[in-house]
């Protein structure tokens, strides 16, 4: 590595010789001045040799406060340590507001030095070594829990972990650990899959005592006894096809507005859509109940028309159902900019409400556009990237500046989604009909041939409370990164569809997801 060059500012410089001796013999090259004029002609005689900037606060003639602004003109992305004798608060956030790395009260000896310039200079190499070997340490454990784990909380609780160490490697830039931990987390797929296939009939019919909060009963658990034991208002906001990983992403955000006081998650219903699992939250039942008692808000795959198009009317219903006494409550879909307007110029007046639902639904087309648009692809071609994408989309929103906004009124949070998705990568073939749903991750028709080991299969659609469009329906669901593929021009659709995120299927991104409740920082 380089010699680190270190300039130091302080009028009683000479009383430092001990400490600067110290750097020195650390492999430090150190610069000394006695005043702030003679510091500034030394950052511009030296710009882009000087590494960190040591600045004394009380200094003749021009203070350290007042050196640090110029030496930030010239240098912005040099790291300044204020050392001062001054132990006062304004002090402090004056140093801190113009952007200091570090704060140090004299007498300072020298280790203190040391710890804070290899803190600002080595941070990265610190943090990846450091990260890389947590990791390792914690890398058993996860496995041992993926090959032990044999109930929905369990699961959730690895999926949480492993996007723990996701995140944690994105942000300390550890590349050495991403395919170990890519890896570790196909594993934990394929067992989840597993996993899934052996109980879901089981969870929706209710046969067995370990059901997961799912989409037909999400509002009912989770919303609906929130609403009716709280008297501020409650928004509950449906961001479609949110995963837990852009949820930790963007809970930053929220929080400098919001106190987050649950984070939970439930499971979502296969297929893992918009047309099913969220018609499922809304009407608070199947969507082979849908289909029977409101069969004329329900279109199969195979239909032509919009397959959402009666979620106020099904939640409407469940609420009805649901509450003893009336309650007040709107339902609002934004699916373009100028309702997204709309909403925000209007947000607080619904804040009289005891329910106000809304649905926006740019991550979903966010993750279609994807598929479709080159320029997308580089912009989100991993799980990090895409995650940073909906970080950015969040902070310029519509959405994010009415919640802004609204903070300082008192009311009730609850953010929630339908389904995830997941970054495919293995083509399966399947053979269908005309009438074959065209979805990648999840397939019913009447005449299907495919592999039984490499899907998950629901022959008879009333064991999984889902529709018939035909009597001889079959549905079938992808597992694990797997895409469905047709045989005929094979080589162009995996080509075109390889590495696109999708979602119908069974995986843990698609499956277990975020159900988050806050509350607005009315007070602060």
């Amino acid at each position: 590595m380089d010699t680190i060059t270190i300039l130091w500012a302080d009028d009683e410089i000479n009383g430092l010789k001990p400490q600067i001796k110290f750097l020195e013999n650390k492999g430090f090259k150190v610069i000394t001045v006695s005043n702030g004029y003679d510091a500034l002609e030394e950052i511009k005689d030296n710009k882009g040799v000087i590494d960190i900037v040591l600045l004394d606060e009380s200094m003749p003639g021009i203070t350290g406060l007042e050196t640090l602004p110029k030496i930030k003109e010239v240098a912005p992305n040099v790291p300044v340590v204020m050392i001062t004798k001054n132990e006062e608060e304004g002090v402090m956030e004056q140093a801190i507001g113009s952007q200091i790395s570090d704060y140090l009260i004299k007498p300072v000896n020298p280790l203190q030095i040391l710890t804070s310039v290899k803190k600002l200079i080595d941070k990265d190499r610190l943090v990846r070594e450091q990260t890389a070997t947590d990791y390792q340490q914690e890398f058993r454990t996860i496995f041992m829990e993926i090959s032990q784990t044999n109930d929905t909380t369990g699961w959730a609780d690895v999926y949480k972990k492993i996007i723990h160490w996701e995140l944690k490697i994105d942000d300390s830039k550890t590349e050495s650990m991403t395919d170990i931990l890519s890896s570790q987390k196909n594993d934990a797929n394929s067992d989840f899959s597993k996993f899934v296939q052996r109980n879901y009939l089981d969870w929706i019919n209710q046969t067995t005592d370990d059901i997961p909060i799912m989409s037909h009963d999400l509002l009912r658990k989770k919303v609906f006894p929130h609403v009716a034991n709280n008297d501020r208002p409650t928004v509950f906001l449906l961001l479609d096809n949110l995963r837990f990983d852009q949820w930790k992403t963007i809970e930053p955000i929220l929080s400098t507005c919001f106190k987050i006081l649950e984070e939970d998650s439930f499971y979502s219903i296969l297929p893992t859509t918009t047309q099913y699992s969220r018609n499922a939250i809304f009407a608070g039942m199947m969507p082979g109940d849908i289909a029977k008692r409101f069969p004329d808000w329900w279109l199969n795959d195979n239909e032509k028309g919009g397959k959402n198009m009666y979620e106020k009317e099904l939640l409407t219903k469940n609420v009805k159902r649901s509450f003893r006494q009336p309650i007040t409550f709107d339902y609002v879909k934004v699916t373009n900019v100028d309702s997204g307007k709309k909403l925000s110029d209007t947000f607080t007046n619904y804040l009289h409400n005891d329910l106000t639902v809304i649905v926006y639904n740019f991550i979903d087309m966010l993750s279609h556009a994807r598929t479709e648009m080159e320029v997308l692809k580089e912009l989100a071609g991993d799980e990090k990237a895409y995650r940073s994408l909906t970080k950015s989309w969040f902070e310029n929103s519509i959405i994010w500046e009415m919640l802004r906004n609204a903070a300082d009124h008192d009311f009730d949070l609850i953010i929630g989604t339908d389904h995830g998705s997941v970054r495919v990568a293995n083509p399966v073939k399947v053979v269908g009909d005309k009438e074959t749903t065209a979805n990648l991750r999840y397939k019913v028709g009447r005449n299907l041939k495919y592999n039984s080991k490499e899907v998950f299969d629901v022959k008879n659609p009333n064991d999984g409370l889902l529709p018939s469009p035909n009597l001889s329906s079959t549905f079938i669901f992808a597992k694990n990164d797997d895409f469905f593929l047709y045989p005929n021009n094979y080589n162009y659709h995996r080509q075109y569809y390889d590495n696109t995120f999708q979602h119908g299927g069974i995986s843990m991104e698609e499956c277990i997801v975020p159900i988050i409740k806050l509350r607005s920082r009315s007070d602060r």
